[in-house]
């Protein structure tokens, strides 16, 4: 193996697994998911040459991976059926309360327009620092801490909406 090639799968092998997680976040597909991120390890590996800090891998490969997204739907467009999955039983033996609970947050944080919901799940999901976040989407790290605070705000006015809807 070449030394460039050794020099990528370092670089590459911390954060593929974020990778594949934020990509199943986009585009709510795991083939889908596994092909952006193949097109983006395809992309990096293309212009590696061109990342100055090594320290910023990971928001560069995010910010790569969701310009490949993007690229997706400019390419073409996708038939998608929105589908409702909570009538898949889950055999697991969890707390049905706690899934009941689980699904009506990702309702809440799917309900959010775009420019709170991706920087949440960025932060929550992949566990990406504020830092990263504002590199990621090219914005800010104050414009990403105010979307965050502004995201989590409404996650919290839809709970008190649904304590005072109970009683």
């Amino acid at each position: 193996m070449s030394s460039k090639q050794h020099q990528f799968d370092a670089m590459t092998a911390a954060v593929a697994d974020d990778l594949f997680r934020y990509a199943v976040w986009l585009c709510r597909d795991r083939d889908l998911a596994q092909d952006l991120v193949q097109e983006t390890l395809l992309r990096a590996w293309r212009f590696m040459d061109k990342l100055r800090d090594s320290g910023a891998v990971k928001a560069w490969l995010l910010t790569t991976l969701r310009r490949e997204h993007a690229r997706l739907y400019e390419r073409k467009r996708l038939d998608r059926v929105d589908m409702d999955l909570s009538f898949i039983e889950d055999e697991s033996g969890r707390d049905p309360f706690a899934d009941a609970e689980r699904r009506e947050l990702q309702r809440r944080i799917a309900a959010l327009p775009e420019d709170y919901r991706e920087p949440l799940a960025m932060q929550v999901i992949l566990g990406c620092k504020v830092a990263e976040i504002a590199e990621a989407m090219a914005l800010s790290e104050s414009a990403v801490m105010t979307r965050l605070f502004r995201a989590r705000k409404q996650l919290m006015d839809g709970t008190d909406r649904a304590v005072e809807s109970v009683q």
